[in-house]
């Protein structure tokens, strides 16, 4: 049988998480949807607010031990079919030579902005892998503790969004000098880009290592483009780096905000294509391919302002609306908020595991 043709389900259709989420991300034949949200260790849960009344942000991230619990917290009590690994996109930059913190005030402040031909040439690919060593070292921690049960993500964030944060030195409300770069002096802009998708790639190679089973490239800001920007922007950077991972892990391509290039996103090499809140994923599912998985696309706000019986009830009607399509991840179109209500998560949970 060839690898990309649909296996039939087992026999007694007894799945792990692990191999549910694995043969959805491959458009084979399972029980019910697997399922993981975006975001969904720390924020909203106490036992990770407890951690951080003694660690800080970063130092959970740093410490492999620390980021393997709080990415197991949420599995423990949820019961997610996958889950992804605590860390943050920023961590990237910071291996480049450009430091971040977060602000107790929230947001992330970096200890400079990218702003020239000069500060790009000073950002560095060559020590990336060794100086994110902490990843390796959680990922493969991670991997022993969920062996076969439960399937384990990486991710990392696209050249594109990275960008932006690295240009603007700090999390503001208009991310815009990368933009301004991108529009007035692109040779420059794809210095950076070019840069971000060698140190990406030797990342996302680094974690594919450890066992991952699948990763996540995060295009957050990839919606801050015009439709006719995106691809030279954002699209094809992000396409280089999954040609250059040679699909040895399904790849989840979730790009906020860039529906209106789906021609671009469908062509990107991605296994499975998130699609976001703001998208119906009805529709996305008429345009989208039968061989590529979707993800998604509760939105968070549901989550955080609304009750467990209309959470119930959204969830139910998304899962009713990719019926009978194989390759269906449900997760949120975008991340949890640190107002998401503990009972919220365990209605869209119990409302999942029960969908036949």
């Amino acid at each position: 049988m060839n690898a990309t043709e649909p296996k039939p389900m087992p026999a007694q259709n007894l799945l792990t998480a692990r191999e549910r989420f694995n043969r959805a991300a491959r458009c084979q034949p399972v029980d019910r949807p697997p399922m993981w949200l975006m975001r969904q260790a720390g924020r909203a849960l106490p036992e990770y607010r407890k951690l951080k009344e003694t660690y800080t942000f970063v130092q959970l991230v740093q410490n492999p031990e620390l980021a393997v619990e709080v990415t197991l917290q949420p599995v423990r009590r949820f019961g997610f079919d996958a889950a992804i690994l605590f860390s943050d996109i920023l961590v990237i930059p910071e291996a480049m030579g450009q430091t971040y913190h977060f602000k107790e005030t929230g947001g992330v402040i970096m200890d400079f902005a990218v702003t020239s031909k000069a500060d790009i040439e000073k950002l560095s690919v060559e020590r990336v892998v060794e100086r994110l060593s902490y990843v390796d070292k959680a990922l493969r921690m991670l991997r022993k503790e969920l062996g076969n049960q439960t399937a384990l993500l990486g991710f990392t964030g696209s050249p594109w969004t990275l960008a932006t944060f690295m240009m603007e030195g700090a999390s503001v409300p208009k991310y815009s000098r990368a933009l301004q770069l991108f529009r007035e002096d692109p040779k420059t802009y794809f210095a950076l880009a070019e840069k971000l998708t060698a140190a990406i790639t030797a990342y996302l190679q680094m974690q594919i290592a450890t066992g991952i089973d699948a990763l996540q490239i995060f295009d957050s800001h990839g919606g801050h483009l015009a439709a006719t920007e995106f691809q030279e922007a954002s699209g094809r950077w992000t396409n280089q780096i999954i040609a250059n991972l040679g699909g040895k892990v399904p790849v989840i391509n979730f790009s906020l905000g860039t529906h209106g290039n789906w021609p671009d996103l469908i062509a990107s090499g991605a296994n499975v294509l998130g699609i976001d809140w703001q998208t119906s994923i009805a529709e996305a599912r008429k345009i989208i391919p039968a061989h590529i998985a979707m993800q998604g696309n509760l939105s968070p706000v549901s989550i955080a302002e609304s009750t467990p019986e209309v959470v119930a009830t959204e969830t139910k009607s998304i899962l009713e609306a990719m019926r009978g399509r194989p390759g269906h991840i449900f997760n949120l179109g975008h991340g949890l908020t640190p107002a998401a209500k503990l009972e919220n998560i365990a209605a869209l949970v119990e409302t999942v595991k029960n969908f036949k």
